[in-house]
C-alpha cells in the first residue's frame, strides 16, 4: 500500500496511490509504503529517484547499518515501533529515508517510511495532524512527530501495565491465595514482564534514533529542542520501566512464596500422618512376630488389646500436635 501525505493550510491530508500517474499529481512531504509491492517501489524510484534497499526492514540487519548517511545527503534510519497487541506483543521494524539537503528539488524534503504492517504511532500522528493545524511544517517535523507518537504510545502501554499489576497485587495480598489464584497471577506477571521488557527495548531504540537525528545537524533550533524534549520523555519512561521491573520481581517472589506455603501445608499433613502412624506400625510389627510367648496366642483378648493399643498410640500424637497448633 502506497500513501502520500501533503500539507494544505497547515493540515495533513492522506491519499492512497494506485498508479504512477496518480502519484505525479502530488507534492508530498511524507510517503508511506506499507508492505509495498514491486510496482509501488518502481513508482517511487521513477518519480522521486529513490531506490528503496531490499533489506530496508530486515530484522537481521547489522546494528551498525541501522543509522547512516549517504554521500548524497540521504539519512537512513531503521528503528522499531511498539505493537502492544495483548495476544502477540511485538516490535515492527520501520525504515526511514529522508533527504533535505535540497528541499527545492523533486524528491528532496520528503520523508519515506517502509514497513510491513500498520503502526499505532502512525495512526496517532494522522489523527493529531488533522485536528491540530500547523503541527507540521516539513518532513523533519513528521519524523520527530512519529518518534513523539511512539513515545506516547509506550507511555500509554506502561499505564496499562500498571493497571494489570495492580490487579495482580490485590490477588497476591488477599487473605486466601490458592494454587489456582497463584497460577493466574504468575501468568499475568509473565505477560506484563514481557510487555515491560519490550517497552524498555523500544525506548532504547527510539532514543538511539533521535540521538542520531540530533547529531546529523539537519534540525533547526526549534526541531532540535523538540528532539531534546523527546529524549527527556524517553528518560522518564526508562525510570518507570525500572520501577515496574522491581514491582514485578516483588510480586513474583510473593506469589512463589505463597505457593511454597501451600506446598508446605501439604507436606506437613504427610509429616504428621507419618509420625502419628509410626507407633501403631511398631506395635503391629511386634505383634506380628508370632513368638511362642506373645500374648495373643494364650490370651483371647490379645488382638483386641493390640488394636486398642495401636489406636491409642495414633491418637496420642495427634492430640499433642493439635495442642501445639501444628494441625491448623
Amino acid at each position: 500500500m502506497l500513501n502520500v501525505f501533503t500539507l494544505s493550510n497547515g493540515r495533513l491530508f492522506q491519499e492512497e496511490i494506485e498508479s504512477l500517474e496518480e502519484l505525479s499529481r502530488f507534492q508530498p512531504i511524507w510517503v508511506d509504503l506499507e508492505d509495498p509491492t514491486p510496482d509501488e517501489k518502481r513508482w517511487v524510484r521513477q518519480y522521486f529517484g529513490l531506490a528503496i534497499p531490499e533489506d530496508a526492514i530486515d530484522d537481521d540487519i547489522e546494528e551498525s547499518a541501522r543509522f547512516y548517511a549517504e554521500d548524497n545527503g540521504e539519512l537512513h534510519i531503521r528503528t522499531d515501533f511498539l505493537m502492544a497487541d495483548p495476544d502477540e506483543p511485538r516490535q515492527v521494524r520501520v525504515a526511514f529515508i529522508i533527504n533535505v539537503s535540497n528541499a527545492s528539488s523533486l524528491g528532496h524534503g520528503v520523508l519515506f517510511s517502509i514497513h510491513d504492517e500498520t503502526v499505532p504511532a502512525f495512526r496517532l500522528l494522522r489523527m493529531r495532524a488533522r485536528r491540530m493545524p500547523g503541527l507540521l511544517d516539513d518532513a523533519k517535523d513528521v519524523l520527530l512527530a512519529l518518534f513523539d507518537g511512539d513515545t506516547e504510545y509506550c507511555a500509554d502501554t506502561l499505564e496499562g501495565v500498571y493497571d494489570e499489576l495492580e490487579g495482580a497485587s490485590r490477588k497476591v495480598l488477599s487473605d486466601n491465595v490458592t494454587d489456582d489464584v497463584a497460577s493466574e497471577v504468575l501468568a499475568a506477571i509473565a505477560r506484563q514482564e514481557d510487555m515491560n521488557g519490550r517497552i524498555r527495548r523500544n525506548v532504547m531504540d527510539t532514543r538511539r534514533a533521535v540521538s542520531f537525528l540530533m547529531r546529523s545537524k539537519m534540525l533547526d533550533a526549534e526541531q532540535f529542542e523538540d528532539a531534546r524534549q523527546i529524549q527527556r520523555d524517553l528518560d522518564s519512561l526508562d525510570s518507570h520501566t525500572t520501577f515496574l521491573f522491581d514491582k514485578i520481581n516483588f510480586l513474583m517472589d510473593a506469589t512463589v512464596g505463597f505457593i511454597n506455603i501451600n506446598q508446605n501445608k501439604i507436606i506437613k499433613i504427610f509429616s504428621v500422618a507419618s509420625v502419628a502412624l509410626l507407633p501403631p506400625t511398631l506395635i503391629a510389627s511386634i505383634y506380628g512376630m508370632n513368638f511362642q510367648v506373645m500374648p495373643e496366642l494364650e490370651w483371647k483378648y490379645g488382638y483386641v488389646f493390640a488394636i486398642l493399643a495401636m489406636a491409642a498410640s495414633a491418637l496420642l500424637p495427634m492430640w499433642y500436635f493439635r495442642r501445639r497448633g501444628w494441625l491448623k
